[in-house]
């Protein structure tokens, strides 16, 4: 989240307005970010010491699973 929060807040969006592009890019199968936001991305997640990716996502249960 709070790459998300940063990424948002360096493109001047709300945190809102990001996660509903990202949405509707996902719902059509296309990428929502150019090279420049995913060179973004990739330093935020380096200074939030986050190493996650999408294979991780399979890991994550709810709680009482």
């Amino acid at each position: 989240m709070k790459v998300l929060k940063g990424l948002a807040e360096s493109l001047d969006m709300t945190l809102s307005d990001l996660i509903e592009g990202m949405t509707l890019h996902s719902f059509e199968n296309k990428p929502a970010f150019s090279e420049e936001t995913l060179e973004k991305i990739k330093q935020l997640k380096s200074v939030y010491d986050l190493d996650w990716t999408s294979q991780d996502s399979h890991r994550f249960k709810e709680d009482g699973e």
